[in-house]
């Protein structure tokens, strides 16, 4: 039931948003078994327009601050998301939170740019640096089968608009030196949209020997280069695509 409230509840943000969703090469993504979705992200519609793609129930990390705001806290708790932690609180929470999810064969989302392109948007064709935490969140599990999605996230017609004076974003959550800066937070909503969905990368034994042995994180930054790359490619090819599929 809990399934179905959170996949419901996606498609019905994305419809009052007016958002137009295509997706590209959705048989890619396995319907059963545990998977990790790693996407490009601008936008607070990213979770409701990925979980729609994927057709499963997708656990997102979130900011910390919206797991601490009411309002939005329900609407992420009715999406099944979970708050990652605070600046400074030990990176291990993750971990804690997303590998039991795996083990229980759900999909877990991450975004790897984390929050600053929300704060400071990128062009629609542009992916900024990763974070590495889904590489090792997957180098770490140890369930037999586990692939790693990753999505392109490509607007064609977008509107950006000012929603609240940084001040507040502050106010609410003072531990975020994002929040730090003058001016007025923006919020991106999406019109036309493309989620492409890339080639799944399988995590085998082999990788997590690799990982296991290596001190200087080698198996770890490929991972992440690959995927990095992987979306890139993607959006620079988005261009191509029509809205017909």
């Amino acid at each position: 039931m809990a399934d179905d409230t959170a996949l419901s509840l996606s498609r019905n943000l994305l419809r009052l948003a007016g958002s137009q969703l295509t997706i590209h090469h959705q048989r890619r993504i396995p319907t059963t078994g545990a998977l990790i979705i790693i996407s490009n992200h601008r936008s607070l519609l990213d979770v409701p327009l990925l979980m729609t793609a994927v057709g499963r129930p997708v656990r997102f990390a979130c900011h910390h601050f919206m797991g601490q705001t009411q309002g939005i806290k329900q609407v992420i708790n009715a999406l099944g998301c979970f708050p990652l932690a605070p600046p400074g609180q030990h990176p291990k929470a993750l971990f804690q939170k997303a590998m039991p999810l795996l083990q229980a064969g759900e999909v877990v989302g991450l975004f790897p740019e984390g929050a600053r392109p929300m704060i400071q948007p990128l062009l629609t064709r542009q992916v900024g640096p990763f974070h590495r935490g889904f590489a090792h969140l997957a180098l770490q599990s140890s369930m037999e089968r586990l692939a790693i999605i990753p999505v392109a996230i490509a607007p064609t017609k977008e509107i950006i608009t000012p929603i609240a004076p940084f001040k507040l974003f502050q106010w609410l959550a003072p531990s975020e030196p994002l929040f730090h800066r003058p001016g007025w937070h923006p919020a991106i909503y999406y019109r036309q949209v493309h989620v492409i969905i890339g080639q799944p990368l399988w995590i085998t034994a082999k990788h997590r020997a690799s990982y296991r042995n290596s001190r200087s994180n080698t198996e770890v930054k490929r991972l992440t280069q690959t995927c990095h790359t992987e979306i890139a490619t993607l959006l620079q090819n988005s261009s191509m695509l029509s809205t017909d599929e």
